[in-house]
């Protein structure tokens, strides 16, 4: 899509387990064109829940970045939320393994980790 933007700072970063799930999960699918969306939405124990999606469109307004040769799509309203955030997925038993979202400008967290209070 020709409205997308492109900036040169990645509001998130994956770390190479993430990058290895996710790449795991596309292959998974058996289709090339997917990305994965990142965003934020209203709602969850505090406030705002982190969104994480398998997509293979990207909408105008959308910022597009690449890590890894993974492409990240980011709505304009969540970069602000998303600015900083390190998403790690650990291996575990089933209450301590999964998605893990370390933002710097969370206020407070609800216990799961999905949820978040935002310090803007």
């Amino acid at each position: 899509m020709s409205d997308t933007l492109t900036t040169p700072k990645i509001p998130v970063t994956l770390t190479p387990t993430a990058v290895t799930r996710i790449k795991m999960l596309i292959e998974k699918q058996g289709k090339s064109d997917l990305h994965l969306r990142l965003g934020v939405k209203g709602g969850g124990c505090s406030g705002l829940s982190y969104t994480m999606t398998l997509d293979n469109k990207k909408r105008d307004g959308d910022f597009v970045y690449t890590q890894d040769e993974i492409t990240l799509v980011v709505d304009q309203r969540s970069a602000q939320y998303l600015d900083g955030v390190e998403l790690d997925f650990t291996l575990g038993n089933l209450l301590e393994g999964g998605w893990k979202w370390t933002n710097p400008h969370a206020l407070r967290s609800c216990g799961c980790g999905t949820s978040f209070t935002p310090d803007k």
